[in-house]
């Protein structure tokens, strides 16, 4: 069986032959591999060319003393890490132990030694040897390793305080540009290149961890001449080699700069979504109140004027389409960020996009007294794109730009042709864009602070949509401001159309406003509030309606009423509307009925629902009566 020691060499080195062979025979039986020499000479030959683990050297030799034997050895590069345990006779002066030590021997015997004490002797210098060879080859992997990470790696002396290792990659992280100042880790850390407001809470976990080896991680800004400070982590920790005695200290610094920079933009976001929430919570109270006004002026008890019928009216006319307004914005915010927005592919008048923006607008122009001024290009200029989405960028941009103007003030739009691009420009005289706000005027959610908006409102994403809804057509927007109180710009360029459009075939006026009236209707809503206001307008447009609550109930009546058209909510309890559809789609009564969506659901798969379950239309709540008038004609065009 292979002993333990049966790799280790012994060099037995000894001029009394029986000496010698006592000690050879002890070493052997105890599973050491040994060989000899008789004097300092050949001792010093077989250290060269054998390279023994340890050699056992008598200090009395017949050509070279064994002190001197002891310190050529050692001297030697090639030799010097060769183990020496020197022994001697008692009757040799006590002078010899301490001049063989002192010469390099690592430990010492005087002769005769027991078989048990020298075995012992030898086993416990070859373990310290193993232990140190462990170790420093444990280091040296852990140097190769750090060697080529990008944290910084170090170790010290505790005893000393003294820097036993640094990555190099040191050097790259802590260089500020004129090189990285001389690493030192102490009570005042990396020389003093910390962040004040920092240094005390890193100097006092390194100071625990001196004193009680208490482990720390610890987070820190360095210091930078360009470019502001960086982030810095450390985790610091005892390495103990035995009980009880720590042997090292070790510590691993890391750059956790963009760590920290999207924590910060998670708090700047966290930060403006709790402000969009309440400033949400603001816009859709402000329309209620004039509503809520509204329904009591309309209050029997009062009996509002022919003249006040028509202004309470006009407010929750206003007022409904405001809040469809908010509802559509941020329906296409999460159209956005979850990439599901569709455009159309048509060939766009420009001049009739901006015609039906600045109609959209046209009451908040009013409300304020702004004057409008147009600059549009004598010839006519065409783009590919949705022209609804295309209209409603520049109805954003002129909300802004009124919005953000004083009662009274100037709005200017013109459009100039470049190349194969043409160039939109929306300018305004009013409260203009500040400096550090001009980045990230078209981010999401972002708002000025100033009081003119607040008392405007607003949620803060009409300019990211017209920033999206124009990327998405192949331009590109750009804002201009020379600061506060100096005007905003706003830039559009958008690729022009490469041939010009069909010519349409002309609109019968007549037949497009024809009046509607006297079909069957079927009405299928849940909500009773809904469905009765439904279905006195349809009443009072001279329709006759039945209505239901839910699709059994729709069903039933249809076999009987036969109706002529259907509107049908989506979400209906029981059986919802695709499903509700599709069974009207296979009955005699309403195989070939006007089935027309009243739904709040208005996303792409939606409409895509609806056409396979065999709808018309698909009309998004809240619906203008003209909306539903309209499709009866289309379907029953040949009867007006």
């Amino acid at each position: 069986m292979k002993s333990e020691w049966s790799d280790v060499l012994i060099l037995n080195v000894d001029d009394n032959d029986g000496a010698r062979y006592a000690k050879t025979r002890i070493l052997s039986r105890a599973g050491f591999n040994v060989i000899e020499a008789g004097t300092g000479t050949i001792a010093l030959e077989r250290v060269r060319a054998e390279a023994p683990d340890l050699v056992l050297l008598d200090v009395k030799l017949p050509d070279i003393n064994g002190l001197e034997v002891c310190r050529l050895i050692k001297a030697s590069p090639e030799t010097s890490g060769t183990l020496v345990l020197q022994t001697s006779a008692a009757a040799v002066h006590s002078l010899d132990r301490i001049r063989g030590l002192e010469g390099g021997a690592d430990s010492y015997l005087t002769e005769p030694v027991e078989p048990a004490e020298l075995i012992a002797h030898v086993r416990a210098l070859l373990r310290v040897r193993l232990a140190e060879n462990a170790l420093r080859e444990s280091e040296e992997r852990f140097r190769q390793l750090a060697d080529n990470i990008d944290d910084v790696f170090w170790m010290l002396d505790p005893s000393s305080n003294e820097l036993l290792y640094v990555s190099p990659a040191y050097t790259r992280l802590f260089d500020a540009g004129g090189g990285a100042p001389a690493p030192a880790p102490g009570a005042g850390h990396w020389s003093g290149d910390i962040h004040p407001l920092d240094r005390e809470h890193v100097a006092d976990a390194y100071r625990q961890l001196l004193a009680h080896g208490t482990a720390y991680q610890v987070e820190f800004r360095v210091m930078r001449a360009h470019g502001g400070p960086r982030w810095m982590a450390e985790r610091a920790f005892s390495v103990p080699d035995v009980p009880g005695r720590r042997s090292r200290i070790a510590g691993i610094v890391n750059d956790i700069s963009e760590r920290k920079a999207a924590e910060l933009l998670l708090r700047e976001a966290d930060r403006r979504k709790d402000e969009f929430l309440a400033m949400l919570a603001h816009e859709l109270r402000n329309p209620l109140a004039p509503i809520r006004n509204a329904v009591d002026l309309l209050d029997p008890g009062r009996t509002p004027s022919s003249e006040n019928y028509s202004i309470v009216r006009a407010i929750i006319d206003r007022q409904v389409r405001h809040l469809s307004r908010l509802v559509d914005d941020l329906l296409d915010v999460a159209r956005i960020t979850q990439g599901k927005i569709t455009l159309r592919e048509e060939t766009v008048d420009l001049a009739a996009a901006i015609d039906a923006a600045i109609e959209t607008t046209q009451p908040a122009l009013q409300r304020k007294r702004h004057t409008l001024s147009t600059k549009l290009s004598d010839t006519p200029l065409y783009i590919i794109g949705d022209n609804i989405r295309i209209a409603q960028v520049f109805a954003n941009l002129l909300s802004n730009a009124s919005k953000y103007s004083l009662e009274e003030g100037a709005i200017e739009i013109e459009t100039e042709q470049l190349g194969d691009e043409v160039r939109i420009v929306v300018r305004d005289r009013g409260i203009g864009i500040a400096a550090d706000m001009l980045p990230h005027i078209f981010d999401l959610f972002v708002q000025s602070e100033t009081s003119l908006e607040r008392s405007e409102g607003g949620l803060g994403i009409g300019l990211p949509l017209a920033r999206t809804l124009v990327e998405l057509q192949g331009g590109r927007i750009e804002a201009f401001s020379a600061g506060s109180n100096q005007g905003s710009e706003f830039t559009v360029w958008l690729p022009l159309a490469q041939t010009p459009p069909a010519t349409a075939a002309p609109v019968d006026a007549n037949a497009a406003h024809a009046p509607v009236s006297g079909k069957r209707v079927l009405l299928v809503d849940d909500s009773v509030d809904a469905a009765m206001a439904m279905s006195l307008l349809l009443e009072a447009d001279g329709f006759d309606v039945r209505t239901a609550h839910d699709g059994h109930e729709a069903l039933a009546l249809s076999d009987t009423f036969a109706p002529q058209i259907v509107l049908l909510d989506i979400g209906l309890p029981g059986m919802d509307g695709y499903s509700l559809a599709s069974e009207m789609r296979s009955r005699a009564a309403t195989a070939d009925a006007l089935l027309i969506a009243v739904t709040g659901y208005g996303q792409a798969h939606d409409r895509q629902r609806s056409k396979d379950a065999g709808f018309d239309h698909h009309l998004v709540k809240p619906v203008a009566f003209e909306e539903i008038q309209n499709a009866v004609r289309g379907k029953f065009a040949a009867e007006f």
